[in-house]
């Protein structure tokens, strides 16, 4: 009997016509394979052929597992060219991720996921925030990646949602209430205008840089947002409430109390297209709740002051 070569494993047995595995999926063996010692430090991983063979799925899922694990420092040296290195150093006090894994500060969770989704052929992230200042910073290692040629999407599509600068601010206020002069307020939209200009030049210069397909829009929201929510490449979505707390700042050579929430280090809840009703279900939901945002309630946003 002839076997076609595209479904035929490593060793020679055929594929089963299951679903395609996801790459967290692909990653989650191989992190077990790693931690139980079966792949040891050091060790040169197989080639990213022979583990799309063994798992059944395309190179670039493999490739996204890679670079999931070279971000939770167990894997090292993963490029498109020669296989990957176990890492020399796995310290169980490192953070992994993963399903099963506890929600972690926004700033713990997010780059990893991002770096991850940006090995994908077409990159989508949505977003909905206060200020984009979290998904500014989380873009850094993606981009790095990029740059040092380890990571070449062929097209990167990225929309944001924010509070829009005409409505009444729910937070950042002041514990007092405002005033003629909202120094909160004139803050909140510098930092908004800021960062979102910051984002987008820097995604979209890989235009010019290495020929990348890359869009970044933005809308306004007529109403501030209590959650936060990042959906990436339609496979995940990771969830945070902003918790507020009264505290003290200094503006302007002013002493303010106000009402705040540190958005960096809200707890992200992650869910997964494929790993359970519950997790598939929630990012499902969470993407028409996204786009019914975009499509109706949302208008044009200008990042100016």
């Amino acid at each position: 009997m002839v076997v076609d070569p595209k479904h035929a494993s490593a060793n020679g047995r055929k594929r089963s016509q299951r679903p395609q595995k996801s790459h967290r999926e692909v990653a989650d063996e191989l992190r077990a394979r790693i931690r139980s010692g079966t792949l040891r430090a050091g060790q040169r991983m197989p080639t990213q052929a022979r583990l799309a063979d063994e798992f059944g799925v395309e190179r670039g899922v493999v490739r996204q597992a890679l670079h999931l694990l070279q971000t939770e420092h167990l894997l090292t040296n993963v490029s498109k060219g020669s296989p990957a290195t176990v890492a020399p150093d796995l310290g169980l006090s490192r953070t992994l991720t993963g399903p099963g894994v506890a929600p972690q500060p926004t700033m713990v969770t997010l780059g990893p996921r991002i770096a991850a989704a940006f090995a994908a052929p077409h990159v989508e992230i949505d977003a909905l925030c206060l200020t984009s200042v979290s998904l500014n910073l989380a873009v850094g290692e993606g981009l790095r990646q990029i740059h040092v040629g380890e990571l070449n999407p062929a097209k990167i599509d990225v929309r944001v949602l924010l509070p829009g600068r005409d409505i009444d601010l729910a937070f950042p206020v002041p514990v007092e209430g405002r005033g003629d002069d909202d120094l909160v307020r004139e803050r909140w939209l510098a930092q908004r205008n800021a960062q979102g200009q910051v984002l987008q030049h820097n995604l979209l210069a890989l235009r010019a840089t290495h020929g990348i397909d890359v869009h970044v829009s933005f809308r306004a929201l007529p109403f501030t947002p209590p959650v936060k929510l990042y959906l990436l490449n339609g496979m995940e979505a990771l969830f945070a409430y902003y918790t507020l707390s009264r505290r003290k700042e200094e503006i302007d050579d002013e002493h303010l109390e106000l009402y705040d929430s540190e958005g960096t280090q809200s707890m992200l809840f992650a869910f997964e297209q494929g790993a359970g009703l519950r997790d598939t279900t929630f990012v499902e939901q969470s993407h028409l709740w996204f786009n019914a945002l975009w499509e109706t309630i949302s208008s044009e946003l200008t990042l100016t002051s």
